[in-house]
């Protein structure tokens, strides 16, 4: 399947050309560190960028306070993984091995630079993917998790951290390494916490928390002005931010989860063009996202729209924190969330067996043991083939007589084949059981009931519309999704609807990816018109 890099270490070290250093030379100043001074320091702002001319510098592990084996930057070599682009705080502590002189660049003037030379752009957003791809994939990251898979806030900060691509290693309670860190902090041995470098320990275990520990929720300032608004970041309104960036245009994408979506929790997307062995939904929308990026537009994840008012030029959006910001146009991308079904203890089971959506996150509940899928559409047949693979046993629940009304053939015609996968036809979940965890479901099936043994149920049917922020200034359909004419744009002016948010749309990826970039032509236009008042 594909990934994003697929051999990692032709792309850390990719060395910019002759003229990209000149170029950073002429915005940029000397500076000199002596052996053991740090360049770039692990939870701190991350507003420079080192190009190195003279001596080496290496990477730090902040929790064990020992450099992360021998590997080292020279001359010819920079500073920096993907935060230093999103505005968040280094994931990373560079300090001088030896004497070192290096071109010191703002983060204002990099991003500057790389406006100005493409070429260059993709060489540093190359490296910087490849860096923080092998930063997730090495375990050893800053930001350390103890008790994940117990203790239910600090599954919520993994889930968060996952999905939003947080570098983070992860210890089980009771191991050696949790009692250590957990003494050097200070901390309870039985509870699970959350642990940021060598000993600091967030005391409001949330994600909002970490989000605001690691600079990931200040990217937004009060009253910031903006040609278009993109609310949500799934593949609509990251296609959106990638066409309305490469306009020049000064976008800003805000989510209140994560990017990427429904669509980031897709473990395979196999009928998407240009990738012929598939990809996952999380890996291509962290494409997008670095796209976005590279053009110049700005993410506020997580932050949650309350409310819209009208402006004499465009609009106010105001955020579940206070902050306000203003736009010339919106474009509304929330896409839809699964509903909750109305059973007894749902909330109760909820990170503890039940989940809305299927990754190796959630998967590792159910190894060795049964799951039950519910739901009738692609979303729930990939998750239960990808299921299928952990699990000893996929139960399908599916209310309708068949899948074909709404699950693509290819997909069908594998899940009849895949001996592991059970079809459930109009049946319904029942009633969950279980002490702390779920281990069973009963069903209504037919004119009876069935009781499944089950230590995952996964929720994936009932799509409704995310649009009670929109404050009644946008006409919807009778499910609450958004009415738009053919070029997208609601009977408002200047508020425009793509993705599966709007009336009418495809549920697919590609028409998402679609609509969110035609829509940035008729957004232009609009933008355009307002300025010549």
């Amino acid at each position: 399947m594909e990934t994003s890099a697929v051999d990692l270490s032709s792309y850390v070290r990719i060395p910019l050309a002759d003229a990209h250093v000149r170029h950073l030379q002429s915005v940029g100043e000397i500076a000199k560190f002596a052996p053991g001074e740090t360049l770039v320091e692990f939870g701190a702002r991350n507003d420079a960028f080192y190009y190195i001319l003279e001596g080496e510098a290496a990477a730090w592990d902040e929790v064990s306070g020992t450099r992360y084996g021998n590997a080292t930057l020279g001359p010819g070599q920079f500073t920096g993984e993907m935060s230093l682009l999103s505005g968040a705080s280094a994931q990373l502590t560079n300090r001088a091995a030896t004497a070192l002189t290096a071109i010191r660049v703002s983060r204002d003037g990099l991003l500057k630079a790389m406006a100005a030379i493409p070429e260059m752009s993709d060489i540093i957003i190359t490296v910087f993917a490849a860096r923080r791809r092998r930063l997730i994939e090495s375990g050893q990251a800053g930001l350390t998790l103890i008790g994940s898979d117990t203790d239910r806030a600090i599954g919520r900060i993994e889930a968060y951290a996952t999905q939003n691509r947080i570098p983070f290693r992860a210890h089980p309670l009771g191991t050696p390494e949790a009692q250590e860190l957990a003494q050097r902090c200070a901390v309870p041995q039985d509870k699970g916490a959350v642990i940021i470098g060598f000993n600091s320990v967030l005391a409001d275990p949330t994600p909002r928390a970490l989000a605001a520990r690691l600079g990931h929720d200040s990217s937004v300032e009060e009253g910031a002005t903006f040609d278009v608004a993109i609310v949500g970041a799934g593949p609509a309104g990251l296609a959106a931010a990638v066409y309305a960036g490469a306009e020049g245009m000064r976008a800003l994408v805000i989510d209140e989860l994560a990017v990427g979506g429904q669509a980031a929790t897709s473990s395979r997307i196999e009928n998407y063009m240009g990738f012929p062995t598939g990809i996952s939904g999380a890996d291509l929308c962290t494409r997008g996202e670095i796209q976005a990026l590279k053009f110049g537009s700005r993410f506020a994840v997580p932050r949650r729209v309350t409310g819209l008012g009208k402006t004499a030029s465009g609009f106010d959006l105001f955020f579940d924190d206070g902050v306000r910001v203003c736009a010339t146009a919106v474009v509304v991308a929330t896409g839809v969330q699964y509903r909750r079904l109305p059973l007894a203890r749902l909330e109760e089971f909820e990170g503890a067996g039940v989940f809305y959506a299927a990754t190796d996150l959630e998967a590792r509940h159910i190894q060795g043991n049964a799951a039950v899928v519910v739901g009738g559409g692609n979303s729930a047949g990939q998750a239960a083939m990808f299921l299928s693979r952990k699990a000893d046993q996929v139960h399908l629940v599916v209310r309708g007589a068949s899948l074909a009304a709404s699950m693509s053939e290819y997909l069908v015609d594998r899940i009849r084949r895949n001996e592991r996968i059970t079809i459930h036809y109009e049946a319904q979940v029942h009633e969950l059981h279980g002490e702390d965890h779920l281990d069973a479901v009963t069903l209504t099936e037919g004119s009876g009931l069935s009781r499944l043994q089950a230590t995952g149920l996964f929720i994936m049917a009932g799509a409704a519309p995310n649009t009670g922020w929109l404050s009644d200034m946008v006409e919807l359909d009778d499910k609450g999704f958004v009415r738009t004419d053919a070029g997208h744009a609601t009977n408002c002016e200047g508020i425009f609807a793509v993705g599966d948010v709007r009336a009418g749309s495809v549920k697919r990826v590609a028409s998402a990816v679609g609509e969110g970039s035609v829509v940035i032509s008729r957004v232009w236009e609009h933008v355009a018109r307002v300025r010549e008042r």
